[in-house]
Parts: C-alpha cells; structure tokens; sequence
C-alpha cells in the first residue's frame, strides 16, 4: 500500500531548498539565495509584541484576524490606491501571504481548472495550485521584453478552463514590474471573461523605478480581483507569519470559513506587531530601501565587472536574475560550480520554470561587503 497520497507526490520539490540544502557542506559560503531580508525587525515592533504579549494578547482572534488590523489595512488601501475595502467582510489576515494565497486557491479552484502564471515565477506558486486540484499553466517571459506577461502570449493560453491568472508585482525571481499600462492591455484582453486575478504584492513597498500599481485599482477591476499581501518583506517580519488579502465578500467568506479548518487564526502577538508596523513603520521601511537601492547599484556594478555574465536591472523586490549564459552550461551547474570552486551561494533559474534556464538568481538582502567578496570569488574561478 502507498502510504503518501497521489496528490503530495505530484508535488515537485523546490529546488531553491537542494542550495540550502547543499550550504551546509559549505559553512564558510557567502549565501546570495536568502529570499528575505537580513535586517531585524524594527525594535519598536518588537517591543509592542512583548507589551502585547504581557498585557494578555495570547488568546485566538477571530479566523480573518482583529478586527482592528483589518480597519487599519483597509485605511491603508483607501490611502494609497483609494480603494475601499470592508474590513468585516472583504479583508482576511492570514499566516504570511503564502497561506493567504493557498486559501484564495482553496476557495476558487475546481478541479481540473487552470491558473495561467508567468515562466518564470515563483515554485510555491505551482505546487499550491496542485494541491487545490488545478492545473498551473506557464506562459513564457523574456528579459528582452522586461519578464512581463504580455497580453499577446496570454491570450495564446486561454482555454475554457481558466480560472485564474497569477500576477506578481514587484516579481520574484526577476524583479519586473507592472505598469499601469501593462496592466491595463492584460484587463482588456481578460475583462470580458469569468477570471478572477490574483495579485501578488508582497513586495510593493521594495521599488526603484516608478511607484507600485494594483491592477485592482483599474475599471472594474476590484471585483475580480484578489490581492495577497504580507508584513515580511517590507517591515521585515519574515518570521512573523503575518500576511492578508483582500477581495470580494464571497471569496473572503469562504477564505475565512477554511482558515477556521487550516489554522484557526494568525498569531495575536504578531498581530498586534503588525498593527504596529502599519502605524509607525514607514521611516523603516523607507531607510531599509535605500539600504536595498545601495546595494541593487553594487551588484549591477560587479556583475558589469565580471565576464559572461549580465543583468536587466531589477525594478522591484530584492533579486538580480543574472544571465548567465556565456558559461557555456545549464543553470544548475553553474549554481553549483560557484558554490563548490568560488563558494558562493545562488539559486539556478531553472528552479523558477523552464524559462529560467541560463540565469541565477542572486538576492542582495545581504550586505554590500559580501556581495563585493562574493564577484570577487567568481572572477577568481574564471
């Protein structure tokens, strides 16, 4: 008899986790993979989590969260997209975003029905919708044409069984950025049909061109829309496991009633963390990315340094997918060769889709010192 069931074997493993996996035979590694930031949280955040936590805050919340976190998430939409959002009925908080987006799959996928999402994107992505039952389909992107998903290409994927098309802005793992053009050529091509969006924003607040856009802030869009968010990135609250979305009352309904089945709540103490973070968190966030936009300048810089090897500037989020090509081999062993001769951690981009084959993706949450060590080692093993 098998013991493990069809559908968590069809679950391919993340092939960010075989670097991890690999760094520990290599402690003395400098690890440009980490896909969170390496600031601490700020401390007045810290400090009203221990206050909160003192006072008697320890108890379950309701299952879409306090009440009071999602008025303030609410505010904060209104304010900055001047979208309204009912906080009883059209806001859940969620254990990180990516239990917020499980939901969101949990709740709209029948099965068989297909989520379109860019190649590469990324994998959490895949294996959540198969575990809902869907059927992710990967439409091409190319760093020529900036790693967007284009209307076009979209269009050639649409079937009578799409269900949901999966945007993510700013992007991981290529750092694009969607415009309010860009998105306004994918709503006309979707808006007369029964799909619902998907918006990843976990990374709004991290952006060095231009400002974030929603596409649920578009004509009509709002409704088919569900936008996923979290603390972690951009308060650098990673592990405190704060996320939320927003979208239409039937969807969260049903979001809040499995998040009962799921985890019963997010954590109060890190609720009350992130109502801090939303009250009082701006100046840190603003001074961590200027720290990002130093650091994003210092790896473009040793990456135009360093032979047969190249970069679209990322516009958003923490990571440079770094061509690399001109070394004549897969991304895999090229990940591997950097970390095993030049002891340098990446992540191939063939962890991110087929179409991420040729690039590495090189994170630079880390500090300017170390990226400067880390290309110094790669042009020592050429």
């Amino acid at each position: 008899m098998k013991i493990c069931s069809d559908k968590i074997l069809k679950i391919p493993r993340s092939g960010i986790r075989e670097v991890f996996d690999l760094l520990l035979d290599y402690p003395d590694a400098i690890n440009l993979c980490i896909g969170e930031p390496d600031f601490t949280t700020p401390s007045f955040i810290i400090e009203e989590a221990f206050k909160a936590a003192k006072s008697g805050a320890t108890h379950y919340t309701a299952n879409a969260g306090f009440l009071e976190l999602r008025e303030k998430i609410s505010e904060k939409y209104k304010k900055e997209h001047e979208l309204h959002y009912a906080p009883d009925k059209q806001i859940i908080i969620s254990l990180g975003a990516m239990e917020a987006l499980f939901l969101a799959l949990m709740s709209i996928l029948n099965e068989g029905e297909e989520v379109i999402l860019p190649d590469p994107s990324w994998p959490n992505y895949e294996a959540q919708i198969l575990l809902a039952g869907g059927k992710p389909v990967f439409v091409p992107t190319k760093e020529e044409e900036g790693w967007i998903l284009t209307p076009h290409r979209i269009a050639q994927h649409l079937t009578a069984k799409t269900k949901a098309i999966i945007l993510n802005s700013p992007a991981n793992p290529t750092g694009c950025v969607y415009h309010k053009p860009q998105l306004e050529e994918i709503t006309n091509i979707t808006k007369d049909k029964d799909l619902v969006i998907i918006s990843d924003e976990c990374y709004e607040k991290i952006i060095y061109e231009g400002k974030h856009e929603s596409i649920a802030c578009l004509d009509g869009m709002q409704s088919k829309t569900i936008v996923i968010n979290s603390f972690s990135k951009a308060y650098a609250m990673t592990g405190w496991r704060v996320g939320y979305a927003l979208g239409d009352e039937e969807i969260i309904k049903q979001m809040t009633k499995m998040q009962e089945d799921v985890a019963s709540c997010a954590s109060s103490v890190s609720q009350r963390a992130a109502l801090k973070a939303l009250a009082s968190g701006d100046g840190a966030v603003d001074k961590m990315l200027e720290q990002y936009r130093r650091r994003r300048s210092v790896l473009l810089g040793e990456i135009e340094k360093t032979p047969l090897t190249s970069c679209t500037p990322p516009q958003g989020a923490f990571y440079a997918f770094v061509n690399i090509k001109g070394w004549g081999q897969n991304s895999r062993d090229v990940a591997l060769r950097w970390l095993k001769e030049a002891k340098v951690a990446t992540v191939p981009g063939s962890a991110f889709g087929r179409e991420g084959e040729g690039y590495l993706r090189v994170s630079f949450s880390t500090g300017e010192d170390k990226i400067k060590e880390a290309f110094h080692r790669i042009r020592n093993i050429l």
